[in-house]
């Protein structure tokens, strides 16, 4: 499950952008990095269950990494900036979907979170800023903060989108 949720989004990516063939199924180290990370969360199982919400923590600072290499990536192939936008959101939400689907479980993005509307922003702004050719220096760290921030508010405060409720004919 670590591995489709790290590299899920990525290699749908891959696929639309034409990255053939995709980089999580080609480079050993994407599943080496995966295999890793769960073994640590395993190793350390009792402190992050001590932990207040660590996974959300994590998840927040991971979806603006995927959504911010994912525009990028995106725009590095030549595709439209709108292109980059919807494929960063997609990077960075797709592995958990995917993940929540064969789990049997309702993704996050099918509830009324704001999850990919945060990873929308931060690709927005990694896009944005390519496009307008504003400086790589700063650039991905503006966008993984913004991501990263819209996340956490929206957690901490109990923020989430509308939801409206289907006529009854």
């Amino acid at each position: 499950m670590a591995y489709v949720t790290a590299c899920g989004g990525g290699i749908i990516r891959d696929l639309c952008i034409g990255a053939h063939p995709p980089a999580g199924l080609s480079d050993w180290r994407y599943l080496a990095l995966s295999v890793i990370a769960a073994g640590m969360v395993i190793a350390i199982k009792e402190v992050v269950q001590k932990l207040s919400h660590p996974v959300l923590l994590f998840d927040a600072v991971g979806l603006g990494f995927f959504a911010v290499f994912g525009a990028h990536k995106t725009l590095a192939y030549g595709h439209s900036m709108e292109a980059a936008i919807i494929l960063g959101m997609i990077s960075a939400v797709g592995g958990g979907a995917l993940r929540d689907l064969l789990l049997n479980r309702t993704p996050v993005i099918l509830q009324k979170e704001i999850y990919a509307s945060a990873a929308l922003v931060g690709a927005v702004c990694q896009a944005g800023g390519e496009v307008l050719g504003w400086s790589m220096a700063w650039v991905p760290w503006a966008a993984i903060v913004s991501c990263f921030g819209i996340r956490c508010l929206s957690l901490y405060f109990h923020w989430n989108l509308p939801r409206f409720a289907p006529d009854d004919d």
